[in-house]
């Protein structure tokens, strides 16, 4: 029921879509020649976005910022942006820069620009706004990280305590509360930073009461809303754990211990990579079981740690060999869940070393298998300690039959002799090793010191296999990197094609030969902007007093078009030459450079639709 709940609450209104968002279309297009004013400029992404109060910032051809409406959705489509732009824009290019926040709660960015009646001559480099502020980034992954860890530590103690049994759980009452506490705290960390994560602002505006509230509605705000319902429901039922002592109770414990952790897990799962993509069921399934696991493996690690300090041997012959075949399991879900989500966001095998979430994963691959390396060696040491409790059991005598009447003084000093009828002797079993030692075994003080400090590695290895999953979590999947690459590109300015046309007029001096730069923006059917730069010989700029380029469709049979250039004092320009028709046109590029030497060069250009 209570899984239910926080699914609902996190998945309301929620579309597949595909892990971080990538910009399907614009309108106006990017790089487009309009003849009137919009009245809106609309986004369309892959999947659902959040908006931000700054989700729009429009610069005209001055580039001072034009004054616009709200980002709204369009048609009330989550996968879609807009802004209203002002009644009267003046001719010339316009810049967009975009800022939304994607399915999965990552921000993304980026700008485009279109042009209104003409393009403008020169285009200053898009201002995208805000990326993200280090400050507030190092803190926001920091807490992250804690989240992380924590989580870990109270979901694998709890399981420790229920499953293994320990006969004291008093050393595992301080990491439950400090894993408790500190979950706590990280998350409310991470509830007030998210807006300035999302907006790429500093921690100072975190407080910001407008924006506080904007991220309580947002579906990264409810996944982190409902972790503190689950925390303060969680600390109900481990107060009610500490104070039952009927056994019989231990079902009902387990039942609900599971549900509270497996709704712990669902916050993360709801609000990050798996949220969005392909197979998103099956994806948050994955997730949910996989954190979990790693839970009870990594937790459990450090209740284990705290046990062999602090537990008599008698104990540990039962412990030890419990959590062995708990830890052993964890391992395996840990397997099929780990290799399902490298699949679904790698997309590809070349991924794997060709970006950097691919190099990320290999480098948690290492650091696991290191981990399973020296978990091996723990193996070694918890068999030490089951055998001799094996043992124990085996010696235990077994009542042997007896004839009917038979005195019973005579069963009496079977059983305390240890017979076991015809056949049968008493004695310890073989360890897979061999016979077992005397004193080998929990009893041993070496063999629990070696036990421990094998444990403690592996507590140290989980803790970088965290650190390297939290940055993971935070970092573009390779499949949605190649989908978003298949996509229009966008957050660049219109392209533009260079000519280098050279000339010699035979003239025999520094300005009778050399190069014609010409730059044709944006090379496609509509107005098109040319800028042209004269060198002489020298590789100088030099003053020519006449430079005119004409354009001619010879398969459609236009033109020649006049481009009309004007002297600017150092280069000539011109905005508005109009190329009708997509193709390639012949440039011819007249240069004189006195009053009787000139001479005519055509190039090839090629004209897009």
């Amino acid at each position: 029921m209570l899984l239910g709940t926080v699914l609902v609450l996190l998945l309301a209104g929620a579309a597949p879509a595909s892990a971080h968002a990538a910009l399907r279309s614009t309108d106006p297009d990017d790089g487009s020649l309009v003849r009137q004013a919009p009245r809106h400029v609309t986004l369309t992404f892959t999947e659902s976005v959040g908006l931000l109060d700054d989700s729009f910032r429009v610069f005209g051809p001055d580039q001072r910022r034009v004054h616009t409406g709200e980002a709204t959705h369009a048609d009330g489509r989550s996968d879609t942006a807009r802004i209203g732009l002002p009644g009267k824009l003046a001719e010339g290019t316009y810049t967009v820069a975009w800022r939304v926040v994607s399915a999965d709660s990552h921000p993304v960015s980026g700008a485009f620009s279109f042009s209104v009646g003409k393009r403008s001559a020169t285009t200053a480099q898009v201002d995208t706004g805000p990326t993200e502020d280090p400050l507030t980034r190092v803190l926001y992954d920091a807490a992250r990280y804690l989240a992380y860890l924590a989580a870990a530590l109270l979901v694998g103690t709890a399981a420790f305590a229920l499953l293994c049994r320990p006969a004291h759980t008093s050393p595992l009452r301080r990491p439950l509360v400090a894993a408790w506490w500190t979950l706590l705290g990280s998350t409310a960390v991470l509830l007030l930073l998210r807006a300035p994560y999302e907006a790429g602002t500093g921690p100072a505006t975190a407080f910001d009461t407008t924006a506080l509230g904007r991220t309580l509605t947002s579906r990264p705000g409810l996944a982190l809303l409902a972790r503190l319902l689950v925390l303060l429901l969680t600390a109900a039922f481990l107060i009610w754990l500490s104070r039952s002592r009927d056994t019989g109770k231990r079902p009902v414990a387990l039942a609900t211990g599971t549900a509270l952790a497996a709704a712990l897990a669902l916050t993360w799962a709801a609000a990050e990579h798996a949220s969005a993509g392909i197979q998103v069921p099956a994806a948050m399934t994955s997730s949910v079981v996989h954190l979990l696991a790693t839970g009870v493996w990594l937790g459990g690690l450090v209740a284990l740690l705290l046990t062999l300090r602090g537990s008599s041997g008698d104990d540990l012959v039962e412990v030890v060999p419990r959590f062995s075949r708990i830890a052993f399991a964890s391992v395996t879900v840990l397997a099929v869940t780990g290799l399902y989500q490298s699949w679904r966001g790698l997309g590809s095998l070349p991924a794997l070393t060709g970006t950097s979430y691919g190099r990320l994963l290999l480098a948690k691959l290492a650091a696991v298998a290191v981990l399973l390396l020296v978990a091996g060696y723990s193996r070694r040491w918890t068999a030490r300690i089951a055998v001799p409790a094996a043992a124990a059991r085996a010696a235990v005598p077994a009542p042997v039959p007896q004839p009917v009447g038979a005195p019973a003084e005579g069963r009496e000093a079977d059983a305390e002799s240890g017979t076991h009828g015809p056949g049968t002797t008493s004695g310890e079993p073989e360890s897979p090793d061999g016979p077992a030692q005397p004193g080998a075994g929990s009893g041993d003080p070496g063999v629990r010191r070696r036990l421990r400090r094998s444990v403690l590695v592996e507590v140290a290895v989980a803790a970088v296999v965290l650190m390297i999953t939290t940055v993971l979590t935070g970092t573009l999947p390779s499949r949605a990197q190649a989908e978003a690459a298949q996509q229009a590109p966008a957050g660049t300015l219109p392209p533009t094609t260079e000519i280098t046309v050279p000339f010699d007029t035979g003239a025999g001096s520094v300005s009778g030969s050399g190069t014609v730069l010409v730059t044709l923006d944006p090379a496609r059917v509509g107005e098109n902007g040319i800028q042209a730069v004269v060198s002489g010989s020298d590789k100088g700029l030099i003053v020519v007093p006449e430079l005119r380029i004409t354009f001619t469709l010879p398969s459609r049979k236009v033109g020649p078009i006049d481009a009309e250039l004007s002297d600017r004092g150092g280069y000539w320009s011109t905005n508005s030459v109009n190329l009708p028709l997509a193709g390639n046109w012949t440039m011819k590029t007249t240069v004189r450079v006195s009053d009787v030497d000139q001479v005519s060069v055509e190039r090839r250009v090629r004209v897009e639709p």
